[in-house]
């Protein structure tokens, strides 16, 4: 089997998504355009080298549909040769996106690939697409359908975590995020994203909130209990876990992950492609696994596909220096971290989306590339990437510096 490597990752910054936000004016495909130029750009690729550009997107409707993948591509003025596809796999999408890249390189198929993601959070809704899952009375009636939130706090309630625990994650998660941007460990990799006269409109993170202490999240009103007292979804809930008497809601603003807008691209090839362009090989994707989960809850699956990576890969846990798990919500980080036996200082160590935020289908390839990054600055050698998505998913990525 070919090796698959990474050359070169790039990431827009985090723009608060709502109407205010600094990127609000970017649509999508401008916005993935601009991140798929950086990658040519910094690394003088000649684009006629690559076969395909594959890019997440959780919410692939409007201006974010129609294979935005291909529309990018052109958009960024890439050789007309370079294919693009566009891979919807909810939250999990760029990750999906980076290993679908590697896969057809990995079965020589294809010598280099752009895998990543974008969603403009701003310019959409959560559920524009939402389809069978939610939508179809039966589909929906079948699967105990819920919202996000109410599983994140069934998980909470499930596993004993208190408003105080999951406050205190957040908390530190704006720490650490707070601490990366002070040492710049980002700033290898962040390109700033410009308007239509080439200003600069945002060259950082905006949705952090340094200094945000436990006391002050735990000021904030539970986001779901109307959702799930009022509208039913803590009754549907308890009928697919009856063993719960009632759901504890501790998730707020503050302990979820933040709605953002953001796009990111990771530039993965065989070791022809890396001689031919002249780049030198960061990382090799070495496993990769996706797995279905229990549905109502949705965001259980991290773990069990962690496992199966693993295999995969003939690695046991202690071989992973570091790990990287998308901060969906705090009780889906605390229950991965108990289901593994994580020592907590190995896990999200810059911070992770609820300092951050997370744009749906581009932030995969976001934390691949934050703990590459991360890898070469501890001199470290491997690590895991994983995140829990939409209607029971789950996918995983072991990478290994080279």
């Amino acid at each position: 089997m070919t090796e698959a490597f990474i050359y070169d990752h790039v990431r827009s910054p985090r723009g608060k998504g709502k109407a205010d936000g600094s990127l609000h004016e970017v649509t999508a495909v401008q916005l993935a355009a601009q991140v798929l130029g950086a990658v040519r750009d910094r690394n003088g690729l000649d684009t006629g080298l690559l076969d395909d550009v594959v890019l997440g997107c959780a919410q692939p409707v409007g201006e974010q549909g129609g294979n935005i993948a291909r529309s990018a591509v052109l958009v960024a003025g890439y050789d007309e040769s370079v294919a693009g596809q566009q891979v919807h796999r909810f939250c999990a999408s760029a990750l999906e996106a980076v290993n679908t890249a590697a896969a057809h390189i990995m079965a020589g198929q294809a010598s280099a690939a752009i895998g990543g993601g974008v969603e403009c959070m701003s310019r959409t809704y959560i559920g524009a697409d939402s389809g069978a899952w939610s939508a179809d009375p039966w589909v929906n009636y079948h699967s105990y359908f819920a919202p996000q939130g109410i599983g994140a706090d069934m998980i909470a309630t499930l596993d004993g975590y208190s408003r105080n625990d999951v406050d205190s994650y957040a908390a530190e998660s704006q720490r650490r995020a707070a601490s990366a941007w002070q040492g710049q460990r980002f700033s290898k990799s962040i390109i700033p994203i410009r308007d239509v006269l080439g200003e600069v409109l945002l060259d950082h993170d905006e949705h952090m909130r340094p200094g945000t202490t436990v006391e002050q999240l735990g000021n904030l009103k539970p986001a779901f209990t109307a959702l799930g007292e009022k509208g039913g979804f803590d009754a549907v809930a308890m009928m697919r876990y009856p063993e719960i008497e009632a759901v504890n809601h501790v998730h707020t603003g503050g302990n979820s992950s933040g709605i953002v807008d953001g796009a990111a691209a990771v530039l993965v090839g065989n070791a022809d492609f890396g001689k031919a362009s002249g780049l030198k090989a960061r990382a090799r994707i070495k496993a990769f696994a996706s797995i279905g989960s229990e549905p109502t809850i949705m965001l259980t699956a991290p773990a069990d596909v962690t496992r199966k990576a693993l295999k995969h890969a003939g690695m046991s846990i202690d071989d992973i220096d570091l790990f990287e798990i998308n901060e969906a919500f705090a009780s889906v980080v605390m229950r991965f971290m108990r289901a593994l036996e994580l020592d907590p200082e190995k896990v999200n160590v810059n911070g992770g989306a609820i300092a951050l935020g997370h744009p749906l289908g581009a932030t995969g390839a976001m934390i691949l590339g934050t703990v590459l990054d991360e890898l070469e600055r501890r001199d470290l050698n491997t690590a895991l990437v994983t995140l829990c998505a939409g209607n029971g998913l789950g996918t995983a990525t072991i990478i290994e510096r080279v």
